[in-house]
């Protein structure tokens, strides 16, 4: 039986197996390092934590569920999960990207991944025409975040594919901002989904995680044999805390967004205020587009106010709000881009996607939208 995706949350794809000892509902959290065998040859299915975790195990069958993918690794961090997939590249290799990315993957691009002789260029991946135009002989994969960060740019994912399809390249998709729940690039065509668990999936602001969801059985093959040589894996209590996280996730991302939306047209009417960037507003420039491949716009709202004054003004005045980084727990988070998430990336670069002083990032939490925005308004005045 196929079940939807609120029951998927809860249970994953194996309602009818009810498996944990002693009738457990919740997962037990495997706090081992290694398990014996019972003889020569002979194995329980598990191993080396490194390798293999009952606890983590039953986390990535959830994400696997939810992503509709072939298999899914989890790892100590969303770095990590990125770091795992460059390993699949070798040297020369050019990858294509979105020109807005989150600040921590320009990073390890523009170090780690050029320091293995890897080429990376940013081109503005919701315009098809200037993919194919950047595409060189030697590029091998896309790389898009679709909403982008911080300026929600929507990339149209099926467009990426035909390219994909047509230069025979992989397809590798930041699903962060919409999650499994708003939106899955497996189902449209991507090869490779990355996840920060850290944020929407984690949902509490209180650990690290990461996910690499592979699309086919080679994918996979090369992933989980990277996983297990690299040992980037997930703790069991992280794994445990991921999970619990997870049940609640469409309560949280339906609430998250009701209020984003409502904060997101609030904002379009003060006057302090002069560009707001929300995928959910239908003056976006990618509205039509995330309509037709997501279910839903999230909860991410940056906006551009009148000076960098009003900005500090925001940022050391809000009280139900926290001035800090990261984004989709239950808690309201405001960022301070151009020195926060994206303070590695050249300023000149910065400047031109709009990323300036004046520019804030909202990650809306599930508190009472009135409170919310009667936080933002105090700040201002």
């Amino acid at each position: 039986m196929s079940y939807r995706l609120e029951t998927k949350c809860i249970h994953g794809d194996k309602c009818e197996e009810r498996k944990h000892s002693f009738g457990a509902v919740s997962v037990p959290i495997y706090q081992t390092a290694t398990f014996a065998h019972p003889g020569i040859g002979r194995s329980t299915g598990y191993d080396y934590s490194r390798e293999s975790n009952p606890t983590r195990e039953e986390l990535e069958n959830f994400v696997t569920a939810l992503e509709c993918s072939c298999d899914t690794v989890a790892c100590s961090t969303g770095m990590a999960a990125l770091s795992l997939c460059l390993e699949l590249f070798e040297r020369g290799s050019h990858i294509l990207c979105t020109d807005d990315l989150y600040g921590g993957s320009v990073r390890i691009f523009e170090t780690v991944g050029k320091n293995k002789g890897l080429e990376f260029d940013y081109v503005d991946t919701s315009r098809r025409e200037l993919v194919e135009k950047s595409i060189r002989e030697n590029t091998k994969a896309l790389y898009i975040e679709t909403p982008s960060n911080p300026t929600m740019k929507v990339t149209d994912l099926k467009a990426m594919k035909e390219i994909a399809l047509k230069y025979g390249l992989m397809l590798i998709v930041d699903n962060t901002f919409l999650t499994p729940y708003f939106q899955n690039p497996i189902v449209l065509g991507a090869d490779i989904v990355i996840h920060s668990g850290t944020k929407f999936l984690g949902g509490h602001n209180d650990t690290l995680a990461g996910f690499v969801c592979t699309a086919n059985e080679e994918l996979k093959n090369k992933i989980r044999f990277l996983y297990k040589t690299v040992g980037c894996c997930l703790s069991p209590f992280d794994s445990f805390l991921l999970l619990r996280g997870i049940k609640t996730l469409g309560v949280r991302v339906e609430k998250q967004q009701s209020n984003a939306i409502k904060i997101a047209n609030w904002l379009k009417e003060h006057k302090k205020v002069k560009n707001v960037y929300y995928v959910g507003l239908k003056d976006h420039k990618g509205y039509d587009v995330n309509l037709k491949q997501a279910r839903g716009f999230g909860s991410m709202i940056s906006f551009e106010v009148d000076s960098e004054e009003t900005a500090i003004k925001i940022l050391e005045n809000v009280k139900v709000i926290s001035y800090a980084e990261s984004l989709g727990g239950v808690e309201s988070l405001i960022t301070y881009p151009m020195l926060q998430t994206h303070g590695d990336v050249p300023e000149s670069i910065r400047e031109e996607l709009g990323i300036n002083n004046r520019f804030l990032r909202l990650s809306v939490g599930i508190e009472n939208t009135e409170d919310l925005i009667a936080d933002i308004e105090n700040a201002l005045n």
